[in-house]
């Protein structure tokens, strides 16, 4: 493959591409690439070595950009993630650094590690994709991409993420282990880019995205959506239901779904496979029944809920 490649083919390259090096796990690719679509940031919960890290540097070389890897710890300040003004000792000026945050794929690596004042650097990064710095606003790259990692709660020296925090995510999955032939492939080095690979960028991506914001969505489907919402509401089941954040971002979410599958319009099965990944961690369980108590609830709203035909 020579040259950047058509835009009719670009999405199939770029999956491919990610799909190369990320083995055996075309869902999470899928919903990587659905945030990339979207413009959406990525929550991967999960124990450690189960490759996180290389699907935030795959999708960094894939999307032709820079990648930065933070590690969240209990000490960390919110300066190390947006970077601050230092003073030039050959000069006398005071000159921004930038930070980590500065880039196009952010891994925020075991985000739960650290304090919710550290973890607010990032909220206006990743709902505006610009940071304040000593009264001035910095716009960051396009693309941007937080993909962040949360320990299960049961480690210790965890936090649970803020609800403000936690709502900034479009999607929440998990990788899980590999299976056997996966691993085997990864243990051989297969997975691996080639030199005659070409990222996919500039106007390839923007037309993606363009492509991706014009999918169809019928009204019958954005009342299916309205009424999954509301419903999240008033079940005795949870606390606290989902926002309209939540339901835009359900939205946005299926337009990607669609457009990966190469139609250009949603349908309920859309919906119905994105609802948990990109609800569940918006909603807050009435009764501690384990992590998966908000998923169990957007499943059960699921079951009840007749999709328009």
């Amino acid at each position: 493959m020579t040259g950047a490649p058509a835009e009719a083919d670009a999405l199939g390259a770029l999956r491919a591409l990610v799909e190369r090096r990320v083995v055996g796990k075309p869902e999470v690719v899928e919903l990587a690439l659905v945030c990339v679509l979207a413009g959406g940031h990525l929550l991967l919960e999960d124990v450690p070595g189960v490759g996180k890290t290389t699907l935030g540097l795959t999708l960094a070389r894939a999307l032709g950009g820079t990648f930065k890897r933070i590690q969240f710890t209990s000490d960390l300040l919110p300066s190390d993630i947006l970077g601050a003004t230092v003073l030039d000792p050959r000069t006398g000026a005071f000159t921004f650094r930038a930070g980590p945050i500065f880039a196009n794929v952010v891994l925020a690596d075991e985000i739960n590690r650290t304090t919710p004042r550290t973890q607010s650097a990032l909220l206006e990064a990743m709902n505006e994709a610009q940071v304040s710095v000593d009264g001035e606003t910095l716009t960051l790259p396009d693309p941007f991409l937080v993909i962040a990692t949360q320990n299960p709660h049961e480690y210790q020296g965890t936090w649970p993420l803020p609800d403000s925090q936690l709502d900034r995510f479009l999607v929440r999955t998990s990788m899980g282990y590999p299976s056997r032939d996966a691993e085997r492939a990864i243990l051989r080095g297969d997975a691996r880019f080639y030199e005659d690979d070409r990222p996919i960028t500039g106007p390839a991506l923007a037309a993606l995205r363009r492509e991706t914001a014009a999918v169809r969505v019928h009204a019958e489907l954005e009342d299916y959506v309205l009424d999954l919402v509301a419903a999240t509401r008033t079940t005795p089941a949870l606390a606290r239901g989902v926002s309209t954040r939540g339901a835009e971002a359900l939205l946005r979410a299926a337009r990607a779904y669609a457009r990966l599958r190469g139609r250009a319009w949603v349908v309920p099965e859309d919906i119905r496979a994105l609802a948990v990944p990109v609800l569940a961690h918006r909603v807050l369980a009435r009764t501690e029944t384990g992590e998966d108590a908000g998923a169990a609830a957007i499943r059960g709203l699921l079951a009840g809920l007749a999709p328009p035909v």
